[in-house]
């Protein structure tokens, strides 16, 4: 038996990329000024959480381990383990962005060598020409934001208008994307992401990488939600990846959450959705007990970015984190000699950063599984020695790029 998992922690870095400063991002670390803000009470929330970050079992794995090598800092109120007892390392981006297609792509063999369109910071996000063409071949009476904004806040803002009107809300951030929002009940999801696929028709010249619909519930009275009917819609990676030699070599591949979207559901053999973590981290399960010889499981746990980091929520990610580690025992459980887990992130969402964006830094490697030598893998120079050691693992070709740590 050899199974692979492979455990993205959505925005979880730990500081320290030697290129941070070309991205405005000199000093960020989301792990570290978590844990400083917890050591110092201002992770405190009432009902969720309090007191120091505890992360014992991705601790015992060796994180502060990692920590330190990544950043040159150990997170407060931690210190060093005498005897780790998985593989832990920290990983570089080579990447030319620090968004999720870059992150995952590079995590399995595809580094993103080139630049990704973007929408100005500064005036309309978006050009009069292609608010024209959305207009008239998405049907739609006009739209609403045309700027850089947070989710949540534009639609607390825009939510009543888009109901009156029937305009739908567009919006950028700092990452090479375009987001609409919508109420699913008097827009309707369905003419939500037929729009979306038209909009990513549109945008396909800019070099755009995502088109992400955002439907939402609720009313001007009770205030808006958004639902788990996210929809990610991707340009294809720039070569085969990771799960296309899985799945080539007939073997299946099990995208939880929104991996398939991610990788544009090339190389997916077998589809899991689910909404926040725990959720996921259940689906996860059961796409384990499905999977056999030579299989891949490939989790995003998205909670950490889109509901904490992004929100700039300490003791929300916080608590996420130890929610999280405080299940791994289960899975441990669950596993089978030969099984390997390796445990990353995709970049960082410092919480504690200005603006509201993801930043550059290291991320995590942990892994752990039966038979699994206990080791220092050290700080590798891409993300893509994580596809490269899960390729090995599985017995497949080396991945485009990337060296195995196994």
């Amino acid at each position: 038996m050899a199974r692979a998992f492979l455990f993205v922690l959505d925005s979880f870095g730990i500081g320290g990329a030697p290129d941070a400063e070309a991205y405005g991002d000199l000093g960020a670390n989301t792990l570290g000024h978590i844990a400083e803000q917890c050591a110092a009470g201002l992770g405190d929330r009432e009902g969720l959480r309090a007191g120091p970050l505890a992360l014992p079992h991705m601790q015992s794995l060796g994180l502060a381990e990692a920590a330190l090598a990544a950043s040159g800092n150990i997170p407060a109120g931690w210190s060093l383990t005498a005897r780790p007892r998985g593989l832990y390392g920290s990983a570089s981006e080579v990447s030319h962005g620090k968004d999720t297609p870059s992150g995952h792509w590079e995590i399995a063999g595809q580094p993103v060598m080139f630049d990704w369109g973007y929408f100005p910071n500064d005036g309309a996000a978006f050009s009069d020409e292609l608010v024209a063409a959305i207009i008239e071949e998405g049907k739609v009476p006009g739209i609403l934001g045309n700027c850089h904004a947070s989710g949540t806040e534009i639609i607390a803002s825009l939510g009543a208008e888009h109901m009156r009107s029937g305009k739908p809300i567009c919006y950028t951030s700092s990452d090479s994307v375009f987001q609409i929002a919508a109420h699913e009940e008097s827009f309707g999801l369905e003419r939500l992401l037929e729009l979306c696929r038209t909009v990513r028709r549109l945008v396909d010249p800019l070099n755009i990488g995502r088109v992400i619909a955002r439907p939402f519930v609720g009313s001007p009275e009770t205030g808006f939600d958004r639902t788990g009917n996210r929809r990610d819609f991707s340009v294809p990676p720039p070569g085969p990846t990771l799960l296309d030699q899985v799945s080539e070599s007939g073997h299946r591949v099990f995208a939880v959450g929104k991996i398939s979207d991610i990788f544009a559901h090339q190389g997916v053999t077998d589809l899991r959705k689910a909404n926040g973590n725990a959720a996921l981290f259940e689906a996860t399960v059961k796409a384990a007990q499905d999977a056999g010889d030579g299989d891949l499981v490939f989790t995003n746990f998205v909670d950490f970015d889109m509901l904490y980091g992004h929100r700039r929520d300490v003791p929300g990610y916080a608590a996420a984190l130890e929610a999280l580690d405080a299940r791994l025992p289960r899975f441990a459980k669950m596993l089978k000699p030969g099984d390997l887990v390796l445990m990353t992130a995709d970049h960082g969402c410092d919480p504690t950063w200005r603006g509201t964006d993801h930043t550059r830094e290291r991320v995590p490697i942990l892994g752990f599984g039966p038979g699994i030598a206990a080791r220092d893998v050290g700080v590798r120079s891409t993300y893509a020695d994580i596809g490269a050691s899960v390729a090995a693992h599985l017995g497949l070709p080396a991945t485009a790029s990337g060296k195995s740590f196994l």
